[in-house]
């Protein structure tokens, strides 16, 4: 067995900026090309880390810099060595330099931070934090808020102890905040994204070129050909065309031929005018050697634009006839309206009435239809509605409760809860600190501590915790944790957890919302061991102690149920496993040999029948689902800790069988990629699994109800879903009968445990 060091893939870095590159060079629109781009230059600085390791990936402090500095950090967790708080002056900044004294150059933030130092500085803060007009985008812009409000009330020796602290990276980072007009408002309700957002994501619409090309088709080289036609006609003798010339034809016809280019420098989308054996290119040919020179036309060519004539005629009329002008009305018609991205300019000008930073209370006004006064300067009818697709962009900036956005379904998914919930925890978390001003800073220093991404960790070491934040730890003294802040936390707690696990029964919840949650209990002092999803890739062999704790609380709570049936739990083993702390090892056989092996991960290792030790994502992904299994992934110590059973017990039936119907519908998904394959069969182990547990806490006669519909609707699929998928259906029905389902499974291959992960190839898969 080898002794591996956790290390990371340079070949991760190298298929981003592939990917990254494909959108560059081939996405229609500009503006995802240009993003791409951005990407690209990103992931070759994180690539060149990998290269030269002058960046410690895994650790906390990969740049060698205090682990509170905010650090830029793309998909996986890899720091770039850009630091968020650093990097070009702002315009804010740029503004206050010019009323500073001369700064030599590349001293600017430092001179910036010490202003705020001096008496007018503090002042200029101090006045701040009375009005409350200022911003928070990283944790580090509320350090010298900090000093300034330490300061003003008597608390001088400590805000020098974080001065000395921050002092060393005052060249580099800015600790003060962004200036605002206006104080910004925060309460219960949320929003997904504010007004600058909103616009950004509105400028984002481009003109759709199949749909231009078809209005140019229609308004400009319809009536052109039309006109080619109408000339022709004019030349008809006994059905044959160029048989007679009027009076001034080969001037009108040369008018024409000469309109053309004019045309054409102004509208080049469409390439039917000039498509080489097409009708109108020839016409248009024949057009000019009949102006000039009619006896050059052969027979045979007089003989294709009498056809052509014929078809135009027999399809729609002479050009002015009724049939004509109303054939051509349709086709106008049918392209008439205005694009999506002349409406979306209008309404982006009813956006820039309101605060670019904020949400907005009601979004009415900003679907109605486009009015008189708006329509001036675009090519968009009075009265033009806003589309479906433009008001859901427009509502993604509305201010309203969790429970409202999921309900508009502007919510959908855990991780979209995750986004929004700090602008509620944030107050929360602060509703023990008794001063209105501090109040207001520690909340939005959290708001943006929360929007920090998470570094890639190895060694079960922890993610930066607020705490940690200089400025924050000198302050938490000032906090009063008094019953209604408690309760308040508590009662957050209970209403984001159900609405999660209603909205989403199908999903586990997401490690971000987990963040959300755990300071939501730290708020209510309870003591729930919320677990986080271990990566396969990294992971190294043990569980801390909140993994162990919460496969007991599941062992209280599902002893003798169908989940201990359909996954063959034996729950006094669990129950009696000891508590072993839980040292950090960089290699795998490094806590093996010296006799401390993690008797969870044993026991999950024995489940998944493979081997401790191995760097194989596939194996360490058995043990992790194992551990998934004995723990309910969380379910199990919420549905204790705050009462679900007897909230939720009308509706976990539902929720089963919404999480049957999901599994059913992702199972049928057409996937072209192996790995997206393996991703879905992942999240639908997952969601099977709670749907047993939801099961689990119904009685035989509701689970012998669910069993019936599930039979039903699942004879309602496709027949190559039902016989692939029939085995895990026939599992979950022996386990509701009572019986075990190791000896089935190995003797009957139509009854299997529907699990997500293998190391070889799944059955699901074959």
């Amino acid at each position: 067995m080898t002794d591996f060091e956790p290390s990371v893939n340079s070949g991760y870095a190298v298929f981003q900026i592939a990917k990254a590159l494909t959108t560059s060079e081939e996405h229609e629109d500009p503006a995802t090309r240009e993003r791409a781009k951005k990407r690209i230059a990103k992931w070759q600085t994180v690539l060149q880390n990998i290269l030269s390791e002058s960046l410690e990936y895994g650790s906390r402090t990969p740049l060698k810099l205090p682990a509170w500095v905010t650090l830029e950090v793309v998909t996986g967790g890899f720091a770039t060595g850009d630091l968020l708080a650093g990097g070009p002056l702002q315009e804010h900044e740029k503004k206050l330099l010019d009323h500073l004294p001369t700064v030599r150059k590349g001293g600017e933030r430092s001179a910036l931070n010490s202003y705020f130092l001096t008496d007018a500085g503090l002042a200029d803060l101090q006045q701040k934090l009375e009005t409350k007009c200022y911003d928070v985008g990283v944790p580090e812009e509320g350090a010298l808020l900090v000093v300034a409000w330490l300061v003003k009330n008597g608390h001088v020796e400590q805000a020098r102890q974080l001065l000395h602290e921050l002092s060393a990276y005052f060249a580099k980072l800015r600790f003060y905040t962004i200036p605002l007009d206006q104080p910004r408002r925060f309460g219960s309700r949320v929003h997904l994204q504010d007004v600058g957002s909103t616009i950004k994501s509105l400028q984002n619409i481009r003109p759709n070129k199949r749909i231009l090309t078809q209005k140019e088709a229609g308004e400009v080289w319809a009536p052109y050909y039309d006109r080619m036609i109408a000339l022709f006609l004019e030349t008809v003798v006994d059905d044959w065309p160029c048989q007679q010339y009027p009076e001034r034809w080969a001037e009108r016809a040369h008018s024409l031929l000469d309109g053309f280019d004019q045309l054409r420098l102004k509208h080049q989308l469409c390439g039917k005018p000039e498509r080489t054996g097409g009708n109108f290119a020839r016409l248009r040919d024949f057009l000019g050697r009949c102006a000039k020179r009619p006896q050059s036309l052969t027979g045979r060519e007089v003989s294709l634009i009498r056809n052509i004539l014929r078809g135009y005629v027999s399809k729609r009329g002479a050009p002015g006839s009724v049939t004509c002008v109303e054939a051509r009305r349709r086709e106008a018609a049918y392209v008439a309206g205005p694009t999506y991205h002349e409406i979306a300019q209008i309404v982006i000008l009813r956006l820039t009435k309101h605060r670019p930073d904020e949400g907005l209370d009601d979004v009415s006004d900003l679907k109605q239809p486009i009015t008189h006064s708006e329509r001036a300067g675009f090519d968009v009818p009075e009265d033009t509605a806003v589309p479906a697709s433009i008001q859901l962009k427009v509502e993604r900036c509305l201010n309203e409760t969790i429970e409202v956005l999921i309900q508009r379904d502007l919510i959908t998914s855990g991780d979209a809860v995750a986004c929004v919930l700090p602008q509620m925890t944030s107050g929360i978390r602060a509703a023990g600190i008794r001063d209105e001003q501090l109040r207001q800073l520690y909340s939005a220093v959290y708001r943006a501590f929360r929007r920090r991404r998470s570094l890639l960790l190895f060694n079960l070491q922890k993610q930066v915790q607020i705490e940690e934040l200089p400025w924050i730890a000198a302050v938490e003294r000032f906090r009063d944790n008094d019953l209604p802040s408690r309760e308040l936390a508590a009662q957050t707690l209970e209403e984001v957890s159900v609405l999660t696990l209603r909205s989403f029964p199908h999903a586990i919840l997401p490690n971000k919302l987990l963040q959300e949650l755990r300071a939501l209990i730290k708020g209510a002092e309870l003591d729930i061991p919320l677990v986080d999803e271990v990566a396969a890739d990294i992971f190294m062999g043990q569980f801390t102690g909140k993994y162990l704790e919460s496969a007991r609380r599941a062992a209280r709570l599902l002893r003798g149920t169908l989940y201990e049936t359909y996954y063959d739990i034996d729950y006094d083993k669990v129950s009696s496993l000891p508590q072993i702390p839980v040292t950090p090892v960089r290699r795998w056989l490094q806590f093996r040999s010296a006799g401390k092996t993690d008797p969870l991960v044993n026991l999950c290792a024995t489940r998944a029948g493979v081997p401790l030790g191995t760097w194989n994502p596939a194996t360490n992904g058995m043990i992790i689902e194992q551990q998934q299994i004995l723990t309910t992934q969380n379910l199990a110590a919420l549905f204790l800790a705050l009462d679900l059973v007897d909230k939720l017990r009308d509706e976990l039936g539902d929720m089963a069988r919404r999480c049957f119907k999901w599994v059913c519908k992702r199972q049928q998904m057409k996937i072209l990629r192996w790995h997206d394959a393996l991703i879905v069969l992942k999240n639908t182990a997952y969601a099977w699994r709670q749907m047993i547990f939801f099961l689990s806490l119904l009685s035989k006669a509701e689970v012998d109800e669910f069993l019936e519909w599930a039979e039903l609707h699942f004879q309602e699929q496709t027949e190559e879903f039902r016989e692939r998928f029939r085995p895990a259906l026939n599992g979950l029905k022996f386990a509701a009968g009572g019986r075990l389902l190791n000896a089935e499974c190995a003797n009957n291959l139509e009854v299997r445990r529907f699990l997500g992960w293998s190391n070889s190839k799944h059955w699901l898969l074959q």
